[in-house]
């Protein structure tokens, strides 16, 4: 069947039908969950229709029990409005510790990302600095079991009126809503016949890929924009693993971890990224966005950050801790992209990173380096893994972009022109 009869097939389903694919793609391709399995949930509260969805085909799959943890804007304003200032350097350790230990029992992770990016950006950036180093240190034990992918996890995205009124400024809420809703639908890939089985087939042909980049063996990556801006050399972990396409986490479980997800990724050496890199796309963090964001890196570190808007946050979010100012990941995505296509900026970086090609500032993936899943963090270190409470994604990639691989021997191979797969 051709892409226009897709498109049409799916214009005629009602929302609910809709919202009832992404659904099941969700619990069958995301979290791909066992019969068994329990499922921990966290989503917005405004994202209820979708949990109920969800919740429905986990239950359907077998799952023993589903969870949910919702967050809620107003109470997380509430916080900052009224809350006794030793509130920002406290987390519950306890209920991570709990999400932890169900995690080390065989539990699934599912995040249903959809809350207002801009939530607190009139808040005292220094508590909002401050809660989140607090809330990094505190979910740590259960993030480690993330990074690692000992269990099977995925995120996935709800449309709520305030995310959706700042991707769309100029549209009515609820015209905002359902532009908004349909971006996703699309950028998700259910749009076609059968969504699961296009899932299949994407992910397979995003596994091609990763298994000629994992051949190449490149000890290094060479970014340059034609524009001049970015003239980046990032120096790869020895030992690393590209992926991409999906993962066998370290319960077995095949999952995809990000839905929608362009990237194939790997693991660069913390020590070995020198140059200057300018982002392609603003980023939105913590209420804030981060307009043109340059960066000198010298030895891995970064030296110089400037930024047109948002410096003050660009520069709090490198001082985090030394592992913040390295790079974690380093990812390449077509710039002719599915979500680039689209040409929105959906101020969520499960969108926009999956738009270019991008760097991570912050804590490395041990399962992006042979048998990294089972080394200690001193193991892990001296094969060029960073370590640090953030991992932030921003984007570099473009259709001015060129891309390299560098051999041991030093010999340069174009992997991209202009933005493309050579």
């Amino acid at each position: 069947m051709s892409s226009t009869s897709h498109s049409s097939s799916f214009a005629s389903l009602t929302f609910d039908e809709k919202l009832d694919r992404l659904a099941e793609v969700a619990v069958r391709v995301g979290l791909n969950l066992r019969a068994g399995q329990e499922m921990l949930l966290t989503a917005p509260m405004e994202a209820l229709p979708l949990v109920r969805r969800i919740t429905e085909h986990a239950y359907r799959a077998g799952a023993l029990l589903v969870t949910t943890f919702y967050s809620d804007d107003p109470c997380v304003l509430a916080r900052y409005e009224n809350a006794p200032d030793a509130s920002f350097d406290y987390a519950p350790a306890w209920m991570h510790d709990a999400i932890a230990t169900a995690f080390r029992n065989g539990a699934a992770r599912m995040a249903i990302a959809g809350s207002n990016p801009a939530l607190l950006a009139k808040q005292d950036p220094a508590k909002v600095s401050r809660a989140n180093i607090a809330a990094s240190k505190a979910a740590k034990p259960a993030m480690e079991l993330i990074t690692r992918h000992e269990i099977n996890w995925t995120i996935v995205a709800a449309a709520t009126p305030e995310w959706a009124k700042l991707v769309f400024p100029n549209e009515p809420v609820e015209q905002a809503v359902a532009k908004l809703w349909e971006a996703i639908f699309t950028a998700s890939r259910i749009t076609g016949d059968d969504p699961v089985a296009d899932w299949l087939a994407h992910g397979a042909r995003l596994k091609e890929r990763v298994d000629r980049l994992n051949a190449k063996r490149y000890a290094a990556l060479h970014f340059k924009s034609k524009d001049g801006g970015t003239d980046l050399r990032v120096g790869l972990a020895d030992q690393h693993l590209w992926a991409g396409g999906g993962t066998t986490a370290g319960n077995g479980v095949y999952c995809q971890p990000n839905i929608p997800t362009e990237e194939c990724f790997t693991t660069p050496h913390k020590d070995r990224v020198d140059g200057v890199v300018r982002a392609s796309k603003p980023l939105s963090h913590q209420g804030t966005l981060i307009e043109n964001i340059r960066c000198r890196f010298e030895g891995g570190r970064i030296v110089e950050a400037t930024a047109t808007a948002g410096e003050d946050a660009l520069n709090r979010l490198i001082s985090t801790d030394d592992g913040a100012r390295r790079l974690g990941e380093v990812a390449l995505v077509p710039a002719s992209s599915p979500i680039a296509a689209a040409g929105i900026l959906f101020w969520s970086t499960l969108f926009d990173e999956n738009a270019a090609s991008h760097i991570a500032l912050g804590q490395a993936y041990s399962t992006c380096l042979i048998g990294g899943e089972k080394m200690s963090e001193e193991e892990l270190a001296k094969l060029g893994a960073n370590s640090s409470l953030i991992h932030v994604d921003w984007m570099i990639g473009s259709a001015a972009m060129d891309v390299d691989g560098i051999a041991v021997s030093g010999a340069a191979e174009p992997l991209m022109r202009a933005g493309e797969w050579v």
